[in-house]
């Protein structure tokens, strides 16, 4: 149909154009807009992430192709779906499986400015060539959960 070959035609041709993608969320949370702003256009030390970047049959939040990291926002209103934990877990294991570390970091962390530092620090240090292979937990302080 005419209306398909349009938009494959805009998509190769104008760059600023952006089409959705299919099966792709109509909409990101604020958590996930307030992240991209702090990683897009290689604002986090030259480091380049795509967002919402296809792969198998997943949607990663974020990802950095260099280091092979996925960054993950948890805590937006998909985790509250029931068997999202046990869909996480198998997706983190099939990513593993690709040799892609993942990094999951609660919404909270973003969204409050006093603990957005630490997040972005701890992306910045996953993201580097001698961590990049292994991912680790946001540090917690006593009492946090």
């Amino acid at each position: 149909h005419g209306g398909e070959a349009s938009q494959d035609k805009l998509n190769a041709n104008d760059a600023k154009i952006r089409l959705p993608r299919p099966n792709s969320q109509a909409q990101i949370d604020l958590p996930e807009v307030i992240l991209w702003q702090r990683l897009r256009g290689r604002a986090l030390d030259g480091l380049r992430f795509r967002r919402q970047h296809p792969l198998g049959t997943y949607v990663l939040d974020f990802y950095c192709p260099s280091a092979r990291l996925c960054v993950e926002v948890d805590g937006g209103a998909a985790h509250n779906l029931p068997g999202q934990a046990e869909h996480d877990l198998r997706r983190d294991a099939w990513l593993a499986e690709q040799g892609i570390s993942v990094l999951r970091i609660p919404a909270t962390d973003i969204l409050e400015p006093a603990k957005l530092p630490d997040a972005l620090e701890t992306i910045s240090v996953q993201a580097s060539p001698s961590t990049a292979a292994t991912a680790v937990p946001l540090p917690r302080k006593a009492g946090e959960e």
